[in-house]
């Protein structure tokens, strides 16, 4: 088989895969104790979330990835889900459980089984409630990683046709999974040493397994050579029985499964708590699926919450498990009939003594040093890995350094500091260095991060919320969103079909916008256009020494406008419109109203935001040049390209400079300490400016001229811009400036200033995908 791949495929073929992750994890209060407060709503129906949802209880979440044909894209969506749950729960006070075996947890009276809604929602409760009532809520409440791996279908069919087999493609793809299963059942020792992370139990756990564990105070447990509690004979989430699956087809694997729920070992197939599933296409009839469709992918159990990566797994370990299915497929077999006893034994040997370096395992009914073979193993994979030539050599090398050193393994480095810090506080304190990380760079989605920051706050919204993302073009911003039968095709966060054509293009055209507004009886600053540089150097002096404002007709994000608010000579009218037409074949000369400039952000029947953008300025410290102060301003973790930023970097170009010079300054002037130098007359973000949010400030007299002027264009998503002398005065004088089509929300989602507004959602209702 191997030579097929070597001669048939090239790398990228051999590696194309399948990936997918479960991960759980309990919420827990700031004491480490169980949080026994409802699955946090904002998550929505359980049963239809399929990000986030339960697992046993209403206190232990669960993460489930998209599927990805990379590990990177793979680990990058478990990233951005386990940075939703963390940043919501935290909003309720709680942490996110870090390791696999439980916390503080109550007695089984007190933990909360999972609840659901409506009818769909019995048959779950009552599973669940049987569950209970067989193992008990504690074993209940052990969480870990699921890994989900299919091969590709390319690469199953090139094996098939060139290994010019007589099954069928689907019975030649069963037959490949289920040597995987097999093989996987008799090396799966190997993943719980390389990655097994649950050395030591809480005090509150079972009594039977506490007693079988030292007593080293701070209400904590742990043996000398113990890796994984979770897959030990004691502590572990088991059946009450071993069973022994039939792996050598389909239908011999269903008949025995059938033959364990006739016996009463198990309710259904779905209790058979292997360390790896096969998977059918019918989760409502397993078993019938299987024989029917065939395995689909396999779903390996066996992997403990690494608490020392904020996901639960390291990308690493995911890279180390790829190339290990390969090897798995790859490998030889030697049948005999007592392989499942024997791997069950290593399972546990190495589970509960695997930190001994001297610990020996059955190899083939051989006693063989579990070093010595893990040596071996990882030798093998080695070789699979340079013959194809799949560049996986960094993960394999870091594995055979976890191999020969038990020091470096998750299991000894979680051991070392829980016995100095004590179970709770050594997994708390993991818990909220995770916190704060994801507040660092809370605007960014994982994954997403070279999109539009509109487009990213739709999709986190809509992935906390159960709304199915589909990336449709990630160079336009194009995505589709899902909820039940409803879909919606959104550009760049608010392009919908909620807006009609001639909305956007109505704005687009300021001369229009005008012309509206005054029909609508909304006050508008006076002005005249002209179409071209010859018209404007023969009208623009009457302009001469009054305020006003020269912009490009149906320009956007405030490029070519310039301010002059204190009137400008005809030499600097003529420059500003020369630079104004750079941008547009026609352009605006306005009166300048004098005030502050807020922009409004329309959505639906509601005003939801309220910004005031201050133009692009800088502070002085009577120490520093313009420049070197615009250098340092820049330097703020917010400001970047302004597409994928929140605020965008302060360009000192010719506009700048002709502001400046408007001010008898130059980029050299040096501002005496605390003194505000302007360096734009117009306040968009989109060219340096500071966003300072105002919501909660702005009278609701100008929130409603504000929506009543969206309302005149009928549109249902609208940054309205606005001058008012006096926000906080409903007589003050103000007038509307401009109205915008696809107006930027980041900027109201992470204002320089102010508090920050989760504008996610209202774009979901808006579109009607949120209630």
């Amino acid at each position: 088989m191997i030579e097929i791949l070597k001669h048939k495929m090239t790398p990228e073929d051999i590696l194309s895969a399948g990936f997918g992750i479960e991960r759980e994890g309990l919420r827990v209060t700031p004491q480490g104790k169980l949080a026994l407060t409802p699955h946090p709503p904002i998550f929505g129906d359980k049963l239809e979330n399929p990000y986030i949802t339960t697992d046993f209880s209403e206190s232990q979440v669960e993460i489930v990835t998209s599927v990805f044909t990379s590990v990177k894209e793979t680990y990058e969506n478990l990233e951005a889900l386990t940075n939703i749950v963390i940043s919501e729960i935290e909003e309720n006070d709680e942490c996110f459980w870090p390791q696999s075996m439980p916390c503080d947890i109550p007695d089984d009276s007190v933990i909360p089984i999972a609840e659901y809604q409506g009818k769909a929602g019995e048959k779950p409760r009552k599973y669940r409630e049987k569950l209970m009532a067989k193992y008990g809520g504690k074993r209940q409440l052990i969480s870990g990683i699921h890994y989900n791996f299919s091969f590709s279908d390319d690469f199953i069919e090139t094996l098939w046709k060139e290994s010019k087999s007589d099954a069928t493609l689907k019975d030649f793809k069963d037959k490949l999974y289920l040597k995987v299963t097999r093989n996987f059942l008799r090396y799966r020792w190997l993943i719980i040493y390389l990655m097994g992370c649950t050395p030591a139990l809480h005090d509150s756990y079972l009594q039977d397994c506490l007693d079988c564990m030292n007593d080293i105070g701070k209400n904590t447990f742990l043996t000398e050579n113990l890796i994984s509690s979770r897959n030990g004979s004691c502590s572990g989430y088991k059946n009450t029985v071993d069973l022994y699956p039939n792996y050598y087809s389909v239908s011999e694997f269903v008949e025995s499964v059938n033959a364990f729920i006739e016996r009463g070992d198990i309710s259904e197939a779905k209790e058979l708590y292997a360390q790896i599933r096969l998977k059918p296409k019918n989760f409502e009839n397993l078993l019938e699926s299987l024989e029917k469709d065939g395995i689909q992918y396999v779903e390996i159990r066996t992997i403990d919450l690494n608490v020392f990566d904020k996901c639960g797994i390291a990308e690493i370990d995911l890279d180390f498990l790829h190339v290990f299915m390969l090897f798995l497929l790859l490998e030889g077999e030697e049948y005999y009939e007592t392989w499942q006893q024997e791997a069950l034994l290593n399972e546990k040997y190495v589970a509960e003594h695997g930190l001994n370096p001297e610990l020996e395992l059955l190899d083939h009914q051989h006693w063989t040093l579990k070093t010595a073979w893990a040596e071996d193993v990882l030798g093998k994979i080695a070789e699979i890995n340079d013959y194809l030539n799949l560049g996986q050599g960094q993960c394999i090398e870091e594995m055979l350094n976890r191999a020969k050193n038990p020091k470096l393994t998750y299991a000894h480095r979680l051991k070392m500091l829980i016995s100095e810090k004590g179970y709770i506080a050594a997994n708390l304190d993991l818990a909220k260095k995770y916190n704060a990380e994801c507040k660092k760079d809370h605007y960014q989605l994982k994954g997403f991060e070279d999109w539009e920051m509109s487009t990213q706050i739709l999709i986190k919204e809509a992935m906390t919320r159960g709304v199915k993302v589909t990336v449709m073009d990630p160079v336009e911003n194009i995505i589709a969103l899902k909820n039940g039968d409803h879909i919606e095709y959104v550009k760049q966060a608010t392009k919908t079909s909620a807006d009609t054509y001639i909305t956007a293009l109505l704005m687009e055209n300021k001369v229009v916008t005008k012309m509206i507004l005054e029909d609508n009886g909304v006050p508008v600053p006076k002005g005249e256009e002209f179409f071209s540089f010859d018209e404007a150097s023969r009208k623009l002096h009457k302009y001469v020494g009054k305020k006003v404002v020269i912009k490009p007709k149906s320009t956007n994000f405030g490029l070519g406008i310039f301010i002059f608010n204190q009137g400008g000579t005809m030499e600097e009218l003529l420059e500003g419109a020369r630079i104004a037409f750079e941008h547009d074949t026609a352009i605006l000369i306005e009166t300048f109203i004098p005030g502050l400039e807020f922009r409004f952000l329309t959505m639906g029947d509601d005003v939801v935001a309220v910004l005031h953008r201050r133009p692009a300025n800088v502070v002085g410290d009577g120490e520093t040049t313009i420049e070197g102060l615009i250098k340092k301003k820049n330097e703020h973790p917010y400001r970047g390209d302004g597409q994928t930023s929140p605020l965008k970097k302060i360009e000192l170009d010719e506009q700048s400079i002709m502001f400046l010079k408007q001010q008898e300054l130059t980029d050299q002037t040096i501002p005496s300490n605390g003194e505000m130098i302007f360096l734009r007359g117009n306040s968009n973000i989109s060219t340096g400016g500071d966003s300072i949010d105002y919501t909660d400030k702005m009278h609701p007299y100008f929130s409603d001229i504000a929506l009543a002027a969206a309302k005149a264009f009928n549109a249902k998503f609208c940054g309205v811009d606005m001058i008012i002398e006096d926000y906080e005065n409903p007589q003050s004088p103000y007038g509307i400036i401009e109205l915008n089509f696809n107006p930027m929300i980041v900027m109201h989602a992470y204002p320089l200033e102010g508090k920050e507004r989760r504008l996610g959602y209202n774009i979901l209702k808006t579109i009607g995908l949120a209630k």
